[in-house]
């Protein structure tokens, strides 16, 4: 296995990836930028498994709900691993998923959190993707963005045991408290 040292920062591929150790880190490419994320932490994984579960529990036969690590490829040089994805089932490949994505979710934690807020919501916006939401975990609350257009546009921010109605992608009812329990 060849590993990356040789790549030049800000010269990564997405062919590149496939080199990388399966170290337990999330390796994700972004226009040439290699970002790298330490495992998780157990209360990250708590939000991701349960946020993950409500979805599933609603989800639409044409839909499916997928959890990092699974490869969201917008463009040939970005490829990134939202927590948790919902996405048409006829747009899932044999290895990634290429077209843009009915739901992402990010949990922030404190080596992702300037990432998911600012990067990735740029990538997720440009990309189509209809939903994304946005789980802090550490103040219980879930930060809802939907596109209008080609931009985002806050529909909710909800903490604690306030309850969320989701429309997209597709009815289903989230409480931030009970995210982290």
């Amino acid at each position: 296995m060849v590993y990356v040292e040789t790549v030049e920062p800000g010269h990564f591929t997405l062919a590149d990836l496939e080199t990388l150790p399966d170290d337990g880190n999330r390796y994700e490419v972004v226009d040439g930028m290699l970002l790298v994320t330490p495992a998780p932490l157990p209360i990250h994984q708590t939000a991701v498994l349960e946020l993950a579960v409500a979805l599933r529990e609603r989800c639409p036969e044409d839909l499916k709900v997928f959890v990092a690590p699974v490869d969201f490829r917008p463009t040939p040089t970005r490829s990134v691993q939202p927590d948790v994805l919902v996405c048409h089932r006829r747009h899932v490949g044999e290895r990634t998923i290429e077209k843009p994505l009915v739901l992402a979710v990010e949990v922030l934690s404190q080596s992702t959190s300037l990432a998911d807020r600012v990067l990735k919501r740029r990538l997720y916006e440009q990309a189509g993707v209809a939903s994304y939401w946005i789980f802090d975990p550490a103040k219980e609350e879930l930060t809802v963005l939907e596109l209008d257009g080609d931009t985002y546009v806050e529909r909710a921010v909800v903490i604690g045991k306030d309850s969320f109605e989701a429309e997209l992608p597709f009815p289903v009812r989230i409480i931030p408290g009970d995210l982290v329990v």
